[in-house]
Order: structure tokens, then sequence, then C-alpha cells
């Protein structure tokens, strides 16, 4: 029982055309999964939400399928869970964009309860059609038909049904799931939409609220709306278990998932700020400053232990660099030979999901680069600061260990990148890369460039030969779930700032590339730098992982 291989054959996804679809293909990763270390409800195939079991369907029957609108114009396909496992019951279809491979679950639920005069799952007492294909002039395989169907009272309904039938389906299809065992939703990603169909658009769902204390869980059904109203009003699941650890995974076995998808991390070989690990950075001269007191700065110790800890970020005590020029220089360049990852383990959209948050420490930021149309700017300062954190995520699957998704941060926000869309090395590693002075992590090499009509602040990454293997020191920081088990390092529960804020004049930089600019680009440029975050700028001091909002958080996208 459990999660299942993506058994759908090809021939079952798209048929035969001149160029193969991408979905037609079933993503796997490049090696098998390991045998887990054992452990209690991890990888154990199925989750119990307090009374309702689920388990995670991978493979799948085709029902219907578009061939233009929604992603790249190559339409979308839909299918049915199938085979379930004996005694559990379809919640929704399921449905994907065809310009990716076929790399999806959805959920099955059982009523783990046996008392049936209260049960979690009851079939529909009617159907509401909510889209026909059958007036659409575009190229489809038959007609699709959408369906809702209508819970019974205290129930709700948590995905469509898609048929090829105009016959309303039978009730006993799909179960509705019952109201406390449910949670709001709200739409994710584009899945199919077209011009000319009235508005209607067919998105992913995901919780509302979404943090390691959120109950909300992704069933992996879709949403079909017509234009920006909600006629469906689909919930998502609940996990009402008061204790989320039973589906997460044990010390021994969050060591050997990141064996397993350490990502490799590429610098750019222009590279000249190199991480290292923080007690480097602190054993190399790093200065903690106090407000009032700021001609006095102290040494800090190797772990952290004499920085202040907890309370806010109330611009009391700052880190800086070395007094000393020559040891100043020496540090903002970092040490790869000695630079570790720190990680952070969370529960995530209602323990389905562990989250391995890979925290990598930087001395310094170097300075921006901006591109305007066709010419390259240097800035001395714009986008420099001491003690530059930066983070990759990766998203695993709480019912096999399967690595679902990975998660990009690029200063102030980022991405989230599905398995089948990512770069391996060495078995099923992926691969990220650090762009030149700022940091940002992102999935591919090449130019990333922040802002619009070909102005805008330069992200170069590279495959070069500064690389850094996450699995070769890493170090678990936190994992609250675990309790006492992990013991914080003191630099974790330091909440200021890593770097003293630097306040400059940005009219003072824009003047000295004036001469490479006439004045109309001048100013577009200014508004790009002007729309970056503080923190991206180099003027406010950056904080420690501990004091973000994906610390607690989904990550920002």
């Amino acid at each position: 029982m459990g999660s299942h291989p993506h058994s759908a054959s090809p021939e079952k996804i798209s048929k035969k055309s001149k160029k193969p679809l991408p979905i037609g293909t079933m993503f796997k990763l490049p090696s098998p999964l390991p045998i887990w270390p054992p452990g209690e409800g991890f990888a154990s195939g199925t989750i119990d939400l307090g009374g309702l079991e689920v388990c995670q369907i991978s493979s799948f029957t085709k029902i219907w399928a578009t061939h233009q609108g929604g992603p790249d114009n190559l339409g979308a396909t839909f299918f049915n869970p199938s085979p379930l496992p004996e005694g559990f019951f379809m919640l929704g279809s399921y449905a994907q964009p065809n310009n990716t491979p076929l790399f999806g679950c959805i959920l099955a639920g059982k009523d783990a309860t046996g008392n049936p005069s209260t049960g979690i799952l009851k079939p529909p007492v009617d159907y509401i059609l909510v889209f026909s294909s059958e007036s659409l002039k575009i190229k489809q395989d038959g007609i699709g038909y959408i369906w809702q169907p209508t819970p019974p009272d205290g129930y709700k309904a948590i995905g469509h049904l898609v048929t090829t039938s105009p016959e309303k389906p039978s009730p006993d299809e799909i179960r509705c799931v019952r109201s406390d065992f449910t949670d709001v939703s709200e739409i994710d990603t584009l899945i199919w939409g077209l011009d000319g169909t009235n508005g209607l658009n067919v998105c992913g769902l995901r919780p509302t609220s979404r943090g390691v204390q959120a109950l909300g869980v992704p069933s992996g059904t879709f949403l079909a709306r017509n234009g920006n109203t909600d006629l469906t009003s689909l919930a998502c699941l609940k996990n009402v278990k008061a204790d989320f650890s039973s589906s997460m995974p044990n010390l021994i076995q969050i060591q050997a998932l990141f064996q397993a998808y350490s990502p490799w991390i590429y610098f750019h070989p222009n590279e000249q700020y190199l991480p290292s690990s923080v007690s480097w950075f602190f054993d190399n001269g790093a200065l903690l400053y106090a407000k009032g007191n700021e001609s006095n700065p102290v040494r800090i110790e190797s772990t952290g232990s004499n920085l202040p800890q907890g309370g806010s970020n109330d611009g009391a005590y700052w880190l800086d660099l070395p007094a000393d020029q020559v040891a100043k220089e020496r540090v903002k360049r970092g040490d790869l030979q000695d630079a570790g990852v720190y990680l952070h383990v969370k529960p995530m959209l209602g323990a389905l999901f562990t989250d391995i948050v890979i925290w990598v420490f930087y001395p310094f930021n170097g300075p921006a680069r901006a591109k305007v149309e066709f010419v390259n700017i240097s800035f001395d300062k714009i986008g420099e600061h001491v003690g530059d954190w930066e983070h990759v995520t990766l998203r695993v699957s709480n019912f096999n260990g399967e690595l679902k998704s990975v998660y990009f941060s690029e200063h102030s926000s980022g991405v989230w990148v599905s398995a089948s869309e990512l770069e391996f090395q060495g078995g099923n590693k992926p691969v990220a890369y650090a762009s030149l002075h700022g940091h940002a992590f992102y999935p591919k090499a090449g130019l990333v460039l922040k802002g619009s009509g070909g102005i805008g602040i330069r992200n170069d990454t590279a495959k070069g030969k500064m690389v850094m293997d996450t699995g070769a020191k890493f170090v678990v920081v936190a994992a609250e779930y675990l309790g006492s088990e992990i013991v914080e390092p003191p630099w974790l529960n330091y909440v200021r700032e890593w770097g003293p804020r630097i306040e400059y004049n940005i009219e003072d930089e824009l003047k000295k590339v004036e001469k490479l600019l006439p004045g109309k680009l001048k100013k577009e440029l200014e508004k790009v730098i002007r729309s970056l975050p503080k923190e991206a700028l180099g003027e406010e001091g950056p904080t420690g992982p501990k004091v973000k909002d994906s610390w607690s958080g989904d990550e920002r996208t």
C-alpha cells in the first residue's frame, strides 16, 4: 500500500504525433530510492491524518487531453489515479500541463475509524457540470467533461471528476470528506487555460495557511473556475493529529536523506567572495559591536557563545569584519575548503512533506553589477554587505522519501522547481548555481536579469571549478519536532544583524556611470535600483536564518 511507481505507459499518455509531448515521458529520479533506515512512520507508504488515512498515488489512467492552451500552449492531460489500494477511495482527478514530464501524485483516502455512522468519507449526493469541451475548436482527444461533486451536509468536495461522457458520473466514483478533516485552499499554479473558453482556468490547489504549525494538506487535485470567481469552493485536507512527528524522519533518516539528495553548489569562475563556516568567520576576527559602545567591539567565541541570545532585532548589536585591513580582506573572501552547510528540518503541508533547509554562510556579499541594454556596469558599493545568508530547500515526500521539488532562494524571494525539471549530478543530487557576488541561487547556469526591458541587475551563474558538495560537511542545527535531540548552536539564536547598516547615496553611485549612459537610461536604471529590497541593496545589515519568515512559514515565491 501507499506510494505506487509511475506505472502509466507513454502510449496511454499521448497519441502518436510528430513530436512527442514532454508529458509522454514518465519522470524518475536518476537513481533508485535507497532503502531508508528504520523509523516510526516515515516512508511507510501511508499517513494517518487523525482517523483519515491517506496514501500517495502516482500511477494514472489518462481520461482526456487538450493540445492547446496552458503553459507553452501545449495543452494539458487529465487523469484518474489507478490502481487504488484496497479500501482507499479517489478524492478527485489529477491534471498536469503537457510541457513537462509526468511527475505528479494525488492522495487517496480511507476511513480508519471503522465507524460508518460518523464516516469521514461519503459519496456525493449529486454532480454539477462545471465545464464541457464539446464546443471548443481546439485539438483535443475526444470531449472532456469536468464535474463538481455536491457533498452531503457536513462534508466538502476535495476535487473535480473528469469524464468523457455527458452523463452524470456514478456517486461511487469519488468521495467527499467530512468538514472537520478539511481546510481552506487557494489557487496555486496554472495548469491549463484557453482564450475563448469564457475565461476557464484549471489551476493547482494548495492550503491557504502554510507553515510548520499549519494543518492544511494538499491533495494533488485541481480547481476549474470561470474567470476570477471561485464557483467551486473545493477544500484541501487537514491533518487533525496533534503530533506531526509520527510521519517525520528521525535523525538517522535525515542524515540518509541528505546524503541521497545533498546538492552540488557551483560558484561563478570570477567569484571572489566564497562561503565559510560560521566558526571560521568568528575565529578569524569577526567583531561584535554594541550600540553606544562602538569604540570597543569584542571578538566572538567560536560557537557564538558570547553573542546576545534571543530578544529582537532592535539595532542594539551587529557584527562586522575584522578592523585590521589585511585580515578584513582575507575574511571577505571566505574559505571554501572550510565551509559546510547548516540544516533546518521542518514539517510542511500538514507533515506530508519534510523540508530540509540548507543554509550557506558567506562572510561578505560583493557589489552588484547591472546591464543596461548593451552596456555592463560594475558598481563600487551597491549590493555590498557583511554576513550573507542564503539557502536552498529540499522538499521530500513523507510517504516514501522521494525528492519532489527544490526551492532556490533569490534574495527576498525565490522559486520552487519540480524534481522533473532539475539538473542532477552523481545520482539524485540536484545542482544549484550561486550568482556572482550576490549569491542568489538558480537551477540553471546563465544570466538572470532582475529588471525589465533589457535593464536590470545582473545575476550571472556558471559552472566553474569552484564547487561545494553540501553532503561532505553538514550539521543539523535545528529540527524542533525532534525535541532535545538537537542542540541549537548559540549563534543560531543571535537574532540581530550579521553586518553593519551601510548608508550611501545611490545618486553618487549613479554619477560614476552616467558617462556610459544617456539620461533616459540612467533614470531607468535608478528605478530598478530603488526597487531592490534594502537587504539586497546592502543598506540593511542581513539577519540570520531564524529571523527569516520561512523559518516557521513556507518559502516566499
